[in-house]
């Protein structure tokens, strides 16, 4: 799953016209890297709870913005895959 939720991620990215051209799973979504506004976390986080029903909370936007993309990819998997537990 965790190669389609980097697909799907870089996919987001993409298309809200970041330059995906040198992104890795490596890459820093926030200042170091992409250096993504609030607002595209938000709109990723929103994309991601509707195609695969993980919540990320109002204040953990921050802490979000922090990941490299693959720590988002690996929070997006285990939140996943602990909701398909639990239900």
């Amino acid at each position: 799953m965790s190669a389609e939720v980097e697909k799907f991620i870089i996919e987001a990215l993409q298309n809200m016209n970041y330059d995906v051209s040198d992104v890795t799973g490596e890459t820093p979504l926030g200042p170091a890297g992409l250096d993504l506004e609030s607002l595209s976390v938000a709109e990723i986080a929103i994309q991601v709870e509707d195609t695969y029903g993980v919540k990320f909370e109002e204040d953990e936007m921050e802490t979000v913005a922090l990941l490299t993309v693959s720590g988002l990819v690996k929070e997006i998997v285990e939140r996943a895959s602990a909701a398909a537990t639990a239900g």
